[in-house]
């Protein structure tokens, strides 16, 4: 398969970066929890092949700059990176020692063109980071509808929402009729793979038409109360 050849070429190439990363993150999980997974071979198959899992939709959409939310130990947001330096990218995480960690691993693995931000995907999608990206992408564990709500706000008309989900999409498609249309969405494609951990859903939205201002929700009211 073309897509998973161009995959495999670019981590061989790039696995002494990606290597030095995951390292980086077993020691640091010694002393707080970024991942409940910091066995090597696991990460590598479990985050790394995941995470590199939507370079082609990157590349199929011409995406420039992307907003990874809710960003935790860097999944995929720094591999993408890893794999793609043109990528103008912003990480987001709502826990600060987190981000602090991630700027470590920026500065460590030298990598340009690359921020991140301490702040709730509400406060920041409604501020300066309003319908600024190419790409907001979420591997968030969430149902869609309130994935929907965090991340279309980020995204430019125009641009692309990558949701990635397990099993069970189609129900949450069934459920995110409202949301779609209340947040200017649209479905472009699913792309269903079979990974050795089991199914990974990678979900494309296009973003049609502008967010009404006064979307996403503050409170947490699209967790609690999704559309």
């Amino acid at each position: 398969m073309k897509e998973e050849k161009m995959i495999n070429e670019r981590l061989a190439e790039k696995k002494q970066s990606i290597d030095k990363y995951l390292n980086m993150i077993i020691e640091k999980n010694k002393v707080m929890n970024l991942t409940a997974i910091d066995d090597y071979d696991e990460m590598w198959q479990k985050h790394v092949i995941d995470s590199a899992s939507v370079l082609p939709f990157i590349e199929k959409y011409n995406i420039k700059s992307m907003i990874d939310v809710g960003t935790g130990a860097g999944f995929p947001g720094i591999i993408i990176k890893i794999l793609k330096e043109d990528l103008d990218i912003m990480l987001l995480d709502s826990l600060n020692k987190r981000i602090k960690f991630l700027d470590e691993v920026i500065l460590g693995l030298d990598l340009k063109n690359i921020k991140t931000i301490h702040s709730r995907a509400e406060d920041y999608a409604r501020k300066e980071g309003r319908e600024k990206y190419d790409l907001s992408i979420s591997r968030a564990v969430a149902r869609l509808n309130t994935l929907l709500e965090y991340n279309l706000p980020f995204v430019k008309v125009g641009g692309i929402f990558i949701a990635m989900k397990g099993p069970g999409l189609d129900e949450e498609l069934d459920e995110c009729e409202k949301a779609l249309k209340t947040l200017g969405g649209e479905v472009l494609e699913v792309k269903k793979l079979e990974m050795d951990f089991g199914e990974r859903n990678i979900l494309i939205v296009k973003k049609i038409n502008k967010t009404p201002k006064n979307y996403p929700r503050v409170g947490n009211k699209p967790k609690t109360n999704p559309l």
